[in-house]
């Protein structure tokens, strides 16, 4: 049941940059990123039932899970409670001989049908990408805790995921507050569904919003002091952490205790989810903000990530990889080197159309 998949797009997500300089102490080298992957089917499988050559799919975080572990089999492939966990579709050893993966920087991939999903119609390609990962983040945990009209929630962080959750959660009918350390976002975040924006160094504002919040969904993705956002949630309220994958300092756990607040975390989200997500966004017109870039961009992006100045998702524009690679030859017939046999550029590395 496996597809090929010539690829379009690919969104650059905050933990690409972590990867790339191994900030989480388990990168493999070499790497190649990539995991919000938007393409076009260009070869299917015998045993394929739900794709045809031609149709506009996807690849998000996982390409593979044990699938038969109590998490997988009730459809929550990301919990994969196997030995190595789910399979990512890049920097992922869940294989017998141990071979790492590789992700969408790429012009091609070959994922199994379950975890190809179908961008829907009328969904721009290059917009799909970035929902997959940042989208179905945001969404998965939104869900999970029954987020709908008259609740209303804080966003922390208004990057890549903060402006998805923003909008997904405007969707559902919330009434949405962004905190942020970045006041120049501040028209964003109305334009984007949010009621309030507080930016988080306003002490006299972060004191109105004490014991304001029933849930509060927490982006940020490095070490940060918790402290301020629990203070925020009303009695009973839920921090949920989804950006952040190292130690945080410590807390204050009277906090917690004296108001019954809970903190929990969730993990991007399931296959199903994923294709809910995308149908979700498309029915509501929720899309992420997009900046494509080609691929020789790509170090230039990661900088402004790491230096948070993305607005709000780069999106990797895959058929510049063709075009990078006539440049190249004719950058190395210009210097003077001997090619003795130059091999037409194959129809698979060639912008698609």
């Amino acid at each position: 049941q496996d597809i090929e998949l010539q690829l379009l797009f690919c969104g650059v997500c905050h933990s690409d940059v972590h990867q790339a300089r191994n900030d989480w102490k388990n990168t493999i080298f070499p790497c190649v990123p990539g995991h919000e992957v938007v393409g076009r089917v260009a070869k299917i499988g015998v045993d394929v039932k739900n794709f045809k050559v031609g149709d506009i799919a996807a690849v998000g975080c996982m390409i593979d899970s044990c699938g038969s572990c109590y998490s997988c089999s009730h459809g929550e492939e990301q919990y994969c409670e196997s030995p190595t966990g789910f399979l990512g579709t890049y920097n992922g050893t869940m294989n017998p001989k141990g071979q790492n993966s590789y992700g969408g920087y790429s012009n091609k991939l070959v994922v199994k049908e379950h975890f190809l999903l179908k961008v829907p119609e009328g969904m721009p390609a290059e917009v799909a990408g970035p929902i997959l990962c940042a989208g179905v983040t945001t969404y998965s945990p939104l869900k999970h805790w029954g987020i709908g009209a008259g609740m209303k929630i804080g966003i922390v962080g208004f990057g890549g995921l903060g402006h998805m959750a923003t909008q997904i959660a405007n969707a559902m009918g919330a009434d949405v507050t962004v905190i942020t350390t970045s006041p120049e976002k501040k028209a964003d975040a109305i334009s984007m569904g949010a009621s309030d924006v507080i930016v988080s160094t306003d002490a006299d504002k972060m004191k109105e919003a004490v014991n304001s919040f029933q849930f509060i969904l927490s982006t940020i993705p490095y070490e940060h002091d918790i402290s301020p956002y629990v203070d925020l949630l009303e009695r009973d309220g839920v921090l949920v952490f989804v950006g952040v994958l190292v130690p945080q300092p410590g807390w204050d756990p009277t906090k917690i205790i004296m108001h019954r607040r809970s903190l929990a975390g969730s993990l991007i989200g399931s296959v199903a989810e994923t294709q809910e997500v995308l149908d979700f966004c498309n029915t509501h017109k929720v899309f992420p903000k997009i900046q494509k870039i080609d691929a020789k961009d790509i170090n230039e992006a990661f900088e402004n990530v790491f230096n948070k100045k993305a607005r709000y998702r780069y999106v990797i524009d895959l058929s510049s990889l063709a075009k990078e690679k006539v440049e190249n030859l004719k950058e190395i017939k210009s210097v003077g080197h001997l090619i003795e046999k130059q091999t037409p550029i194959g129809e698979e590395e060639r912008p698609l159309q």
